[in-house]
């Protein structure tokens, strides 16, 4: 169920709608081949069309949407090589910012990143694979503000879309969520060392986490995915 926009917020309507939007479909709310209404959704958000249009151009963009003239509007199919390519793109923009992290880092990102470690563990104790992607967005997001980084972590935003609805899948069914800590204990304890080279290996070996879960995730749910354009071949990862 989509959450009503409330009036009283001084964010922007449109970019209010955008993010639940997207939010929905990254977490299958919205299922792949599933028909969009402007209207029915305009009614379920308590808005006007209006910001329910600019946000299906955005998500169109963002290639989660596909706008067909005179057919209607659709979710997209998870294309495997375009999550490919977007964790191409953010290997290459976060390893740089944990380079950069280790040489010149805020006050206490260190102890932010710690605490944040502790509520991934009560998350997966709880077996609430949302509210740990919740976490697991603020950590990559909080070592990037922490090397004065956010616009590159913006450009990363901009490119995962389709990553991250598989990112979601991988939680519960192919992607345990220990794995996924002691992964991110490796990135802080190598940023806390100030040890460049292994926060980077620290950081490759868990984005490439993906390439792992992306054979099963295509075997178990082939109604999800894209099949007509190849996937890249899987990357050595050392």
């Amino acid at each position: 169920m989509l959450k009503r926009i409330e009036a009283d917020s001084s964010e922007p309507v449109a970019r209010r709608v955008f993010r639940e939007l997207r939010q929905a479909v990254i977490t299958m709310h919205f299922k792949p081949g599933q028909a969009l209404s402007e209207q029915e959704i305009a009614g379920q958000l308590g808005v006007s069309r209006q910001p329910v249009r600019e946000a299906f151009i955005k998500l169109g963009e963002a290639g989660l949407l596909t706008i067909r003239p005179q057919r209607g509007t659709f979710v997209v199919q998870i294309s495997t090589k375009q999550v490919c390519d977007a964790r191409f793109v953010r290997e290459a923009v976060e390893l740089a910012i944990v380079r950069r992290a280790c040489q010149e880092l805020r006050e206490g990102t260190v102890d932010d990143l710690r605490r944040n470690l502790e509520a991934q563990r009560a998350a997966a104790d709880d077996l609430r694979p949302q509210r740990f992607m919740e976490l697991d967005e603020a950590f990559h997001r909080t070592i990037a503000a922490g090397a004065d980084c956010e616009y590159a972590w913006r450009v990363v935003e901009e490119t995962k879309a389709q990553m991250d609805r598989v990112r979601y899948l991988s939680l519960p069914h192919a992607t345990p969520l220990d794995r996924l800590i002691v992964q991110h204990e490796a990135v802080v304890d190598a940023i806390a060392a100030r040890d460049a080279d292994r926060a980077e290996a620290a950081m490759r070996r868990h984005l490439r986490e993906i390439l792992t879960s992306l054979p099963e995730l295509e075997r178990r749910f082939p109604e999800l995915f894209d099949r007509t354009i190849p996937a890249p071949q899987p990357e050595r990862t050392g």
